[in-house]
């Protein structure tokens, strides 16, 4: 009983979270917070299109946004099996799901065809931040 309370705790924090993110984003206009702020998608870009395409059962458009758009609901079986799990099963599982996104996210950034994965640092808030502080500095001299 005390692992479930914990884990409605558990969503109702995340789900909050998720909301707070969302409405920044909707008042701001801004669709990921990662790639606004870098200019450079994350791993799991695309995963919210492709589970889009997965409700509409386009599976071929699911697997083109993101090929692991299979991985978060056995993740989160995972979550709740966890403590059944031996710690070294877990770790080795969470360590493949890892290297998994990590090779999915370079051949998308090594692909030039690729229009999901994103990399240009100057369009993200933090690049133009230092774009502009460096433009400030050079018209000083």
């Amino acid at each position: 009983m005390k692992r479930m309370t914990q884990l409605l705790n558990e969503i109702k924090v995340l789900a909050g979270i998720l909301l707070f993110y969302w409405i920044v984003g909707k008042i701001f206009h801004i669709g990921c917070p990662i790639l606004w702020m870098t200019g450079i998608s994350c791993a799991g870009c695309g995963m919210t299109r492709a589970w889009i395409s997965l409700c509409r059962l386009d599976f071929v458009m699911a697997f083109y946004y993101h090929p692991l758009f299979w991985l978060p609901p056995v993740l989160g079986i995972g979550y709740l099996i966890q403590e059944k799990l031996p710690k070294r099963l877990s770790k080795v599982l969470g360590a493949i799901v890892i290297v998994l996104f990590l090779m999915v996210y370079i051949l998308r950034l090594l692909n030039a065809n690729d229009t999901i994965v994103i990399f240009q640092p100057e369009d993200g808030f933090i690049g133009k931040l230092i774009l502009n502080v460096i433009k400030n500095r050079l018209q000083m001299r």
